[in-house]
């Protein structure tokens, strides 16, 4: 194995993210339309298949745990590519609905497994108080994997075999980096670290709240994710080459929301998840009235991109922020519910396509969407704490980070450098 740099880490865990989420599961959408024309399959066929991913990527997040703690971090992330090598393998040469969605739930699957790998390398790896900075470039990997589909559709239109196949071994070469990069320990924990104090009710309610408003955010961004390029398709505004365009805007603003969820932080939550919450109705709402217009579709991806993406990271954050102590719980709830409504809402949104039409259902989820951002003042605040002093606490990623871990005395725990413990020596 070959040790890495913080900085490193950060970038080979921002390209691991890349594969299995942005290649593995989100680009599945901008290919919808020529796979839809292939293999002959309905708007409904097509949402069931968008749900599978997502019914395995939850699967996977509750048995990753165990699988890091009994193979360790190397072997989880080679796992996940591994799943990813076939299920690309298999969205390539599909023939009907049955492989093609064998295909897609392998790759959820591999979704599923990486982050958890991802998160307990760093651990190993990464100095703790870069944790949160390290968390933020890898999230940011889902962005360029977006970003990295958009060339398949711009210039190989119609080959999607050909592009998928590509992906795989992209997965392949993933696997092999992630046994020669990531070390097989899980975890390291300060001897003096005090164990999380137990979950309150207070927080379990809270934490459903967050998980409510996450389920609502995942339902509405499925239409999107799923049949953005396909209505702009199907309306023959735009022909099918043009959705890339889409996905690239949707990649590029989606890297600034980490910027806007670290911001968020430092502000009002609740605020900040009602204005987001917004732009993602906009955007479906835009994108519906205006399917013909390139520049206006443009912009609803950039709308969406940016807004998905601050959304996934503020919940990520607050999940943070709700248990502290508990770095392998918190996330998990908001991100599990994100999932879940997805799988939920692309079927439905499938079955109003077939019954209604496009813009009926888009605008129906941005309806969706604004009703959810009007309750944002039940967004869930963090768990209040006794002022010691005239200590101003600190905010964003990394320090909601740093407070996971407390000393024996109940304090958030300090972090040391070489520097410093050599000025106390002498």
């Amino acid at each position: 194995m070959k040790s890495l740099s913080n900085t490193g880490f950060a970038l080979f865990g921002a390209a691991l993210v890349a594969v299995s989420y942005g290649l593995a599961r989100f680009a599945f959408g901008v290919f919808v339309p020529p796979i839809r024309t292939e293999l002959g399959l309905t708007p409904y066929v097509i949402g069931i298949i968008g749900a599978q991913p997502l019914i395995s990527f939850l699967l996977a997040t509750l048995i990753a745990p165990f699988a890091v703690a009994r193979l360790g971090a190397r072997q989880t992330a080679m796992l996940s590519c591994g799943f990813g090598t076939v299920g690309l393998a298999l969205i390539s040469q599909s023939s009907g609905a049955l492989t093609l969605g064998m295909g897609v739930f392998a790759c959820g699957i591999c979704t599923g497994l990486m982050m958890p790998a991802l998160t307990a390398a760093m651990q190993a790896l990464v100095d703790r108080s870069l944790h949160g900075r390290v968390s933020s470039v890898i999230n940011a990997g889902t962005s360029i994997g977006v970003v990295v589909a958009v060339p398949a559709v711009l210039f190989m239109a119609g080959a999607w075999r050909f592009a998928y196949m590509f992906f795989s071994v992209l997965a392949a070469i993933s696997m092999i980096a992630a046994w020669y990069f990531i070390p097989w320990v899980s975890r390291i924990t300060p001897a003096n670290a005090a164990p999380p104090s137990p979950i309150s009710a207070l927080q379990w309610s809270r934490l459903f709240r967050l998980s409510l408003f996450a389920f609502v955010m995942g339902f509405v961004s499925s239409a999107y994710w799923i049949f953005a390029p396909d209505l702009v398709v199907s309306l023959r505004a735009l022909p099918p080459d043009a959705t890339g365009w889409l996905w690239l805007a949707v990649g590029v603003a989606g890297l600034g929301g980490a910027v806007v969820a670290d911001l968020a932080d430092r502000n009002n939550p609740p605020i900040t998840q009602a204005l987001m919450l917004m732009m993602l109705s906009a955007s479906l709402a835009l994108l519906a009235a205006s399917p013909g217009q390139l520049a206006i579709a443009v912009f609803s991806a950039l709308v969406f991109g940016l807004a998905y993406m601050s959304l996934t990271g503020l919940y990520l954050m607050t999940g943070i922020r709700l248990l502290p102590g508990r770095l392998s719980l918190g996330p998990v709830f908001p991100l599990m519910a994100v999932a879940l409504g997805q799988a939920a809402g692309s079927p439905l949104v499938g079955v109003l396509v077939d019954r209604l039409s496009y813009s009926d259902a888009f605008a129906i989820y941005s309806a969706m969407g604004i009703i959810a951002a009007m309750l944002s003042p039940l967004y869930p605040r963090y768990i209040e704490e006794e002022p010691k002093g005239d200590v101003e606490s600190e905010t964003g990623l990394q320090a909601a980070y740093d407070y996971q871990l407390q000393n024996e005395d109940g304090e958030p725990f300090e972090y040391i450098t070489k520097e410093d413990d050599h000025e106390k020596q002498t």
